[in-house]
Protein backbone atom coordinates (compact mmCIF):
# COMPACT_ATOMS: atom_id res chain seq x y z
CA UNK A 1 0.00 0.00 0.00
CA UNK A 2 1.37 3.69 -0.88
CA UNK A 3 0.22 5.13 2.05
CA UNK A 4 2.06 3.12 4.34
CA UNK A 5 5.28 3.93 2.66
CA UNK A 6 4.84 7.74 2.85
CA UNK A 7 6.56 9.71 5.55
CA UNK A 8 6.09 13.21 5.31
CA UNK A 9 2.91 14.91 6.37
CA UNK A 10 -0.10 16.12 3.80
CA UNK A 11 -2.15 19.01 4.00
CA UNK A 12 -4.86 20.37 1.36
CA UNK A 13 -5.46 23.43 -0.49
CA UNK A 14 -9.26 23.18 -1.40
CA UNK A 15 -10.07 26.29 -4.28
CA UNK A 16 -13.53 26.94 -3.47
CA UNK A 17 -14.01 30.83 -4.10
CA UNK A 18 -15.93 29.76 -7.50
CA UNK A 19 -19.49 31.38 -7.73
CA UNK A 20 -22.34 28.87 -9.52
CA UNK A 21 -23.24 31.91 -12.06
CA UNK A 22 -23.33 28.99 -14.78
CA UNK A 23 -24.92 26.52 -13.31
CA UNK A 24 -27.46 29.68 -12.85
CA UNK A 25 -27.79 28.78 -8.99
CA UNK A 26 -26.93 31.32 -6.07
CA UNK A 27 -24.58 28.67 -4.73
CA UNK A 28 -21.38 29.14 -4.55
CA UNK A 29 -20.34 26.35 -6.98
CA UNK A 30 -18.69 24.10 -4.74
CA UNK A 31 -22.12 23.68 -2.94
CA UNK A 32 -23.43 22.46 -5.95
CA UNK A 33 -24.64 18.43 -4.82
CA UNK A 34 -23.05 15.44 -5.90
CA UNK A 35 -25.43 12.20 -5.01
CA UNK A 36 -26.67 14.37 -2.92
CA UNK A 37 -23.79 15.96 -1.35
CA UNK A 38 -21.72 19.31 -1.91
CA UNK A 39 -18.98 18.39 -4.43
CA UNK A 40 -16.73 20.13 -1.76
CA UNK A 41 -17.93 17.87 1.13
CA UNK A 42 -16.65 14.48 -1.28
CA UNK A 43 -13.21 16.02 -1.37
CA UNK A 44 -13.24 16.39 2.32
CA UNK A 45 -14.56 13.21 2.61
CA UNK A 46 -11.76 11.50 1.03
CA UNK A 47 -8.92 13.50 2.25
CA UNK A 48 -10.39 13.29 5.92
CA UNK A 49 -10.24 9.15 5.38
CA UNK A 50 -6.22 10.08 4.71
CA UNK A 51 -5.79 11.83 7.90
CA UNK A 52 -4.34 15.06 6.17
CA UNK A 53 -2.85 16.93 8.90
CA UNK A 54 -4.53 20.03 7.70
CA UNK A 55 -7.39 21.15 4.64
CA UNK A 56 -7.77 24.95 4.30
CA UNK A 57 -10.45 26.07 1.95
CA UNK A 58 -9.99 29.35 0.15
CA UNK A 59 -13.58 30.99 0.07
CA UNK A 60 -14.88 34.30 -1.27
CA UNK A 61 -16.46 37.16 0.81
CA UNK A 62 -19.25 36.12 0.49
CA UNK A 63 -18.25 32.24 1.16
CA UNK A 64 -20.01 31.74 4.65
CA UNK A 65 -21.82 28.87 3.31
CA UNK A 66 -18.96 27.33 1.91
CA UNK A 67 -17.27 27.75 5.47
CA UNK A 68 -20.29 26.16 7.79
CA UNK A 69 -19.86 22.99 5.15
CA UNK A 70 -16.18 22.93 6.23
CA UNK A 71 -15.96 23.66 9.57
CA UNK A 72 -14.16 22.72 11.84
CA UNK A 73 -11.31 22.78 8.74
CA UNK A 74 -10.11 26.63 8.53
CA UNK A 75 -10.73 28.72 5.70
CA UNK A 76 -9.03 31.56 4.02
CA UNK A 77 -10.77 34.24 2.19
CA UNK A 78 -9.62 35.48 -1.40
CA UNK A 79 -10.64 39.01 -1.43
CA UNK A 80 -9.96 39.58 -5.52
CA UNK A 81 -10.58 37.29 -8.03
CA UNK A 82 -7.03 37.24 -8.49
CA UNK A 83 -6.48 33.85 -10.28
CA UNK A 84 -5.40 30.85 -9.26
CA UNK A 85 -1.96 31.08 -8.34
CA UNK A 86 -3.07 34.01 -5.81
CA UNK A 87 -5.83 31.61 -4.56
CA UNK A 88 -3.36 29.43 -3.15
CA UNK A 89 -0.77 31.91 -2.02
CA UNK A 90 -3.97 33.25 -0.09
CA UNK A 91 -3.34 30.13 2.32
CA UNK A 92 -0.04 31.32 3.41
CA UNK A 93 -1.04 32.22 6.58
CA UNK A 94 -2.50 28.78 7.51
CA UNK A 95 0.61 26.67 6.28
CA UNK A 96 4.10 29.04 5.86
CA UNK A 97 5.25 26.43 8.16
CA UNK A 98 4.60 23.42 6.75
CA UNK A 99 7.48 21.20 5.05
CA UNK A 100 4.91 18.28 4.05
CA UNK A 101 3.34 17.57 0.47
CA UNK A 102 0.35 19.96 0.15
CA UNK A 103 -2.31 19.15 -2.41
CA UNK A 104 -3.95 22.15 -4.36
CA UNK A 105 -7.36 20.37 -4.99
CA UNK A 106 -10.24 22.65 -7.52
CA UNK A 107 -13.35 22.14 -5.17
CA UNK A 108 -15.55 21.34 -8.38
CA UNK A 109 -13.62 18.06 -8.97
CA UNK A 110 -15.54 15.44 -6.05
CA UNK A 111 -14.20 12.31 -7.61
CA UNK A 112 -10.16 11.81 -7.26
CA UNK A 113 -9.66 8.96 -5.10
CA UNK A 114 -7.02 8.98 -2.12
CA UNK A 115 -5.05 6.35 -4.02
CA UNK A 116 -4.23 9.41 -6.69
CA UNK A 117 -4.07 11.53 -3.90
CA UNK A 118 -1.33 9.15 -2.30
CA UNK A 119 0.56 8.89 -5.73
CA UNK A 120 0.86 12.48 -5.85
CA UNK A 121 2.32 12.58 -2.83
CA UNK A 122 4.63 9.67 -3.25
CA UNK A 123 6.07 11.49 -6.31
CA UNK A 124 6.79 14.57 -4.04
CA UNK A 125 8.83 12.21 -1.37
CA UNK A 126 10.77 11.42 -4.50
CA UNK A 127 12.27 14.38 -4.97
CA UNK A 128 9.77 16.54 -7.22
CA UNK A 129 8.74 20.18 -6.19
CA UNK A 130 5.49 19.95 -8.50
CA UNK A 131 3.72 16.87 -9.03
CA UNK A 132 0.77 17.93 -11.77
CA UNK A 133 -2.31 15.46 -11.82
CA UNK A 134 -2.43 14.82 -15.75
CA UNK A 135 -5.32 12.72 -17.70
CA UNK A 136 -6.17 11.78 -21.28
CA UNK A 137 -9.48 12.77 -22.09
CA UNK A 138 -11.35 11.95 -25.45
CA UNK A 139 -11.09 14.87 -26.86
CA UNK A 140 -8.37 17.65 -25.60
CA UNK A 141 -10.27 20.48 -27.06
CA UNK A 142 -8.81 23.05 -24.88
CA UNK A 143 -7.53 21.62 -22.28
CA UNK A 144 -3.96 22.50 -20.86
CA UNK A 145 -0.91 20.09 -22.60
CA UNK A 146 1.38 18.92 -20.28
CA UNK A 147 4.58 18.74 -22.32
CA UNK A 148 6.73 15.87 -20.66
CA UNK A 149 10.34 14.83 -20.96
CA UNK A 150 10.26 11.11 -19.67
CA UNK A 151 9.65 11.29 -16.35
CA UNK A 152 10.43 15.33 -16.14
CA UNK A 153 7.40 17.63 -17.00
CA UNK A 154 8.96 20.56 -19.06
CA UNK A 155 5.72 22.76 -18.74
CA UNK A 156 2.00 23.82 -18.81
CA UNK A 157 1.41 25.34 -22.58
CA UNK A 158 -2.30 26.52 -22.67
CA UNK A 159 -4.63 25.75 -25.83
CA UNK A 160 -4.80 29.46 -26.77
CA UNK A 161 -0.85 29.52 -26.56
CA UNK A 162 0.16 26.13 -28.07
CA UNK A 163 1.69 24.92 -31.41
CA UNK A 164 0.30 22.80 -33.66
CA UNK A 165 2.79 20.16 -32.53
CA UNK A 166 1.72 21.08 -28.81
CA UNK A 167 -1.88 20.52 -29.82
CA UNK A 168 -1.30 17.37 -30.83
CA UNK A 169 -0.34 16.27 -27.03
CA UNK A 170 -2.97 14.05 -25.42
CA UNK A 171 -1.83 14.25 -22.03
CA UNK A 172 -3.48 17.47 -20.08
CA UNK A 173 -3.69 19.14 -17.19
CA UNK A 174 -6.62 18.54 -15.01
CA UNK A 175 -6.20 21.45 -12.29
CA UNK A 176 -5.34 19.47 -9.05
CA UNK A 177 -1.65 19.39 -8.29
CA UNK A 178 1.30 18.32 -5.38
CA UNK A 179 3.74 20.45 -3.54
CA UNK A 180 6.65 19.92 -1.98
CA UNK A 181 5.48 22.47 1.12
CA UNK A 182 9.25 23.96 1.67
CA UNK A 183 9.10 25.29 -1.51
CA UNK A 184 5.25 25.83 -2.50
CA UNK A 185 4.99 29.95 -1.30
CA UNK A 186 8.34 30.49 -2.67
CA UNK A 187 7.52 29.44 -5.88
CA UNK A 188 4.02 31.11 -5.81
CA UNK A 189 5.38 34.31 -4.85
CA UNK A 190 7.03 34.69 -7.96
CA UNK A 191 4.11 33.51 -10.23
CA UNK A 192 3.52 37.18 -12.34
CA UNK A 193 0.77 38.45 -13.58
CA UNK A 194 1.46 40.01 -17.16
CA UNK A 195 -0.92 38.56 -19.09
CA UNK A 196 -4.19 39.52 -20.98
CA UNK A 197 -6.28 38.82 -17.70
CA UNK A 198 -3.79 40.26 -15.40
CA UNK A 199 -4.00 36.83 -12.89
CA UNK A 200 -1.89 34.59 -11.39
CA UNK A 201 -2.10 31.25 -12.75
CA UNK A 202 -0.90 28.37 -10.67
CA UNK A 203 0.02 26.76 -14.24
CA UNK A 204 3.14 28.94 -14.07
CA UNK A 205 4.47 27.39 -11.16
CA UNK A 206 6.11 24.20 -12.96
CA UNK A 207 8.46 26.92 -15.11
CA UNK A 208 8.97 29.13 -11.79
CA UNK A 209 9.82 25.94 -10.04
CA UNK A 210 12.06 24.31 -12.94
CA UNK A 211 14.10 27.96 -13.33
CA UNK A 212 14.86 27.53 -9.27
CA UNK A 213 16.04 24.33 -10.44
CA UNK A 214 13.88 22.13 -9.10
CA UNK A 215 11.95 18.93 -10.37
CA UNK A 216 8.32 18.87 -11.81
CA UNK A 217 6.66 15.65 -13.03
CA UNK A 218 2.98 14.47 -14.09
CA UNK A 219 0.80 11.27 -13.22
CA UNK A 220 -1.89 9.98 -15.19
CA UNK A 221 -5.42 10.02 -13.52
CA UNK A 222 -8.36 8.52 -14.97
CA UNK A 223 -10.55 11.25 -17.24
CA UNK A 224 -13.75 10.22 -15.33
CA UNK A 225 -12.13 11.12 -12.21
CA UNK A 226 -10.73 14.04 -12.75
CA UNK A 227 -13.46 15.84 -14.18
CA UNK A 228 -15.14 19.16 -13.07
CA UNK A 229 -18.20 20.55 -13.38
CA UNK A 230 -19.18 23.98 -14.94
CA UNK A 231 -22.49 23.45 -16.13
CA UNK A 232 -25.62 21.35 -14.92
CA UNK A 233 -24.84 19.47 -17.69
CA UNK A 234 -21.49 18.28 -16.61
CA UNK A 235 -22.77 18.21 -12.99
CA UNK A 236 -24.95 15.42 -14.39
CA UNK A 237 -22.46 14.18 -15.79
CA UNK A 238 -20.22 13.66 -12.40
CA UNK A 239 -23.22 12.24 -10.88
CA UNK A 240 -23.21 9.80 -13.53
CA UNK A 241 -19.60 8.87 -12.42
CA UNK A 242 -20.14 8.80 -9.20
CA UNK A 243 -22.71 5.92 -9.74
CA UNK A 244 -20.76 3.80 -11.83
CA UNK A 245 -17.82 4.22 -9.48
CA UNK A 246 -20.47 3.13 -6.64
CA UNK A 247 -21.53 -0.04 -8.97
CA UNK A 248 -18.30 -0.88 -9.64
CA UNK A 249 -17.17 -1.48 -5.59
CA UNK A 250 -19.96 -3.56 -4.94
CA UNK A 251 -19.50 -5.66 -8.33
Amino acid sequence: MIENMLTNEIAAVVLGAGKGTRMKSDLPKVMMPVANKPMIRHILDTLETMNVKKIVTVISEEGDLVKKEVYPNPTVVQKEQLGTGHAVLCAEPELKDFKGTVFVIFGDTPLISAETFYRTAQKVEEGYAVVVLGFVPEDAARYGRLKMQGDELLGIVEYKDASDEEKNITFCNSGCMGFDGRYLFQILHHIGNENAANEYYLTDAVQIARDMGLKCTAIKGDAKEVASANTREELALLDTYYQERKFEKVV
